[in-house]
């Protein structure tokens, strides 16, 4: 018996869809009123009006993404409005995410994705992957995630492999007999999403968070951040065992057998001339991906760029017809709304106040690495929950000599601390590559949450012991 179908993760109706719809209205009535409220209450000191909406805001919004209250973009967007109603930053602050290049990266990516699934390019490529015959299900889990790592070696954006990856894993679960609903299909799916993310947090730089970290270590202590002692450090453990424990997880979550199609589009040797340019774009693309601390060029302009031949007419790929119909809108707002959600804490301070007060509720002891370090980490998994996993470093790294300083525990030490952080999504909505490679592949949130959640179990009772011992084998357990 097949599992029940599954629709996409901003609109189905998972087991909270009776709370939404009978406790919808009355939250958002809730939230107005204390945002209205919040100029009579009297305020912790030094804590002002705007801050207190601004947390109202961000209390709402992240639990929302987080418990599916509200089926995207209606969170997303009322997040826009009240922050514009109640004046809780300026515009350009709350909108910045429609102008960053992350936002023209996914859009670029997106034109890409439809090209590969115009040009049939997705099943020639799912053909080369699925031609032994013999492979199962799980080798198939393991392939891709293996691929998803790899690629972080020479392509440094986690969006731009998301992107890249998931229409033709896509491909290959139609290949498979994964259609939509099946297991096999929301494994392949997150294998790509979890494996491109993940693992790559240590590789630098091979996504946003490390290389917030490298650029404000660099700018607010004067240390650089080298490429092979930070690769020794943190790829043994958060790399190579995170990936095999993601793939014994996804395999045990979402299993599945394979029954693949004995014909398609792939079996035909002969390259079309739309599916040979296209080829030559993800080439190139990949080249000056690997390239960018070479020529400058930021990876969502090279997207970008990309996505602009692909639609040209004369090249056959992209037709105004099929990016009208094909282009996810609701990615693309979740992705502003996320990015101005960051903004807003920036700008309003809150990330490096929420740091300031966990640090004040613990009681560290120097001389006692083991358990600081632990209780360091908690704090940061409770900055990344406010923050979201991108905007972490840029929050802890100020804070670093502080704590440094109350545990005892070396500058750098409490630096690299930041690195397991966040690699441990506890929620999907902390990591938008994560949500964006699931909404791209209709994998529920609920599906993404029970992942994370064993991963993060894993993590913590397993995974992170061993990084202790690895840390302290190469002497960075130290005052």
């Amino acid at each position: 018996m097949q599992p029940a179908q599954q629709t996409s993760p901003v609109s189905r109706p998972a087991p909270l869809g009776r709370l939404r719809a009978g406790l919808g209205p009355g939250l958002i009535v809730a939230l107005i009123a204390a945002l209205l409220l919040a100029d009579f209450v009297p305020l912790p000191g030094g804590f002002t009006v705007q801050q207190c909406r601004a947390a109202l805001l961000i209390v709402f919004t992240i639990s929302s993404w987080a418990l599916n209250l509200f089926p995207e973009p209606l969170t997303t967007l009322l997040f826009f409005l009240l922050a514009v109603l109640f004046q809780v930053v300026p515009p350009a602050t709350i909108f910045s995410g429609f102008s960053t290049p992350t936002w023209w990266l996914v859009f670029g990516g997106t034109v890409i994705g439809i090209a590969i699934r115009a040009t049939t390019l997705g099943e020639r490529l799912s053909h080369l992957l699925s031609r032994d015959a013999a492979r199962s299900y799980n080798r198939y889990i393991a392939l891709i995630v293996v691929m998803s790592v790899g690629l972080a070696f020479v392509m440094p954006s986690t969006l731009g492999r998301v992107m890249l990856l998931v229409p033709i894993v896509l491909a290959l679960a139609d290949r498979l007999g994964f259609e939509s609903g099946r297991t096999g299909r929301t494994g392949l799916v997150l294998a790509v999403s979890f494996g491109s993310y993940m693992p790559s947090t240590a590789i630098l730089p091979a996504n946003v968070p490390n290389t917030v970290l490298l650029g404000a270590v660099d700018s607010i202590y004067n240390i650089k951040l080298q490429y092979g002692p930070y690769l020794l450090l943190h790829f043994p453990v958060l790399g190579i065992l995170k990936a095999i424990v993601l793939i014994w997880a996804i395999c045990k979550l979402f299993p599945d057998t394979v029954a693949p199609r004995t014909q398609g589009a792939g079996d035909d040797a002969r390259l079309k001339a739309p599916e040979k340019l296209l080829i030559a774009v993800l080439l190139i693309s990949l080249a000056l991906y690997a390239t960018d601390a070479w020529h400058g060029i930021s990876p969502a302009w090279i997207s970008l760029g990309a996505g602009l031949i692909c639609m040209l007419p004369q090249a056959r790929l992209v037709t105004p017809k099929a990016l009208n119909d094909q282009v996810q809108i609701i990615p693309l707002i979740y992705v502003a709304g996320f990015l101005g959600l960051a903004a807003m804490i920036a700008q309003t301070g809150l990330g490096a106040w929420a740091g300031h007060q966990l640090l004040q509720l613990v009681d560290m002891q120097p001389g006692h690495p083991g358990g600081n370090l632990t209780i360091l980490a908690a704090i940061g998994a409770g900055i990344g929950l406010i923050t979201t996993l991108p905007g972490l470093p840029a929050v802890m790294t100020p804070l670093a000599r502080e704590f440094s300083q109350a545990s005892g525990l070396a500058l750098y030490s409490v630096l690299m601390l930041e690195v397991p952080i966040f690699s441990t999504v506890l929620l999907p909505y902390e990591c938008p590559p994560i949500m964006i490679g699931m909404a791209l592949g209709a994998v529920s949130i609920r599906d993404g949450t029970r992942l994370c959640l064993l991963l993060a179990a894993i993590t913590l009772t397993v995974l992170l012991p061993l990084d202790y011992l690895w840390w302290n084998a190469l002497g960075y357990v130290k005052p």
